[in-house]
């Protein structure tokens, strides 16, 4: 395969790992630390990720705990992930916070699956883009020959073509995991 292909290769492989870390931030029916991921709160004057300034566990499957490193930050961690309008209800216990997960109904669960099918469109643009990119970066190369460009441009097709179906195992993975009761 040539180094262009392979190149592409990289930052296709770039936009699965990111469609899988974006479906993880997904809820499903267990609790999972990695549903506060993206959670940013004030941290003396900053936006931190929560789980920088405190340890989150999961005691039981659809329960999270966390405790922060200082307790004074409990109250800042709170807001944000009521701020975060993740459908959850964090409770203050002074010095942790403990958060109970609700079993999803059918509509949410049908919901989750349309926003994890728009992530996942995302990144199938994402790497159509990527495709063109090299792509346009071929044809527009004057020192290769017609066949090599060619040849180039079907080992492109062909690596898209794996990092599509990537893209789409893994949005089948998270779609059984969220549809399971």
């Amino acid at each position: 395969m040539d180094e262009i292909a392979l190149e592409a290769k990289e930052r296709l492989a770039k936009c699965v790992v990111s469609l899988k870390n974006e479906l993880v931030t997904l809820r499903t029916g267990r609790a999972s630390p990695a549903m506060l991921d993206r959670i940013e709160c004030e941290y003396y004057g900053d936006k931190i990720a929560i789980n920088q300034i405190s340890s989150i566990s999961s005691p039981e499957p659809r329960q999270l705990l966390i405790k922060p490193y200082d307790k004074n930050d409990v109250k800042a961690i709170v807001a944000a992930i009521n701020a975060a309008n993740i459908g959850v209800n964090p409770v203050n216990e002074g010095d942790s916070i403990r958060i109970t997960v609700a079993p999803l109904t059918e509509d949410s669960r049908r919901e989750l699956v349309k926003r994890g099918k728009a992530m996942m469109e995302e990144a199938k643009v994402a790497a159509r883009n990527v495709r063109r990119e090299y792509v346009d970066f071929v044809k527009d190369a004057d020192d290769m020959t017609d066949d090599y460009k060619d040849r180039v441009q079907e080992d492109l097709q062909k690596v898209v073509e794996e990092a599509m179906k990537d893209i789409e195992n893994a949005f089948a993975e998270k779609e059984k995991e969220i549809m399971t009761v």
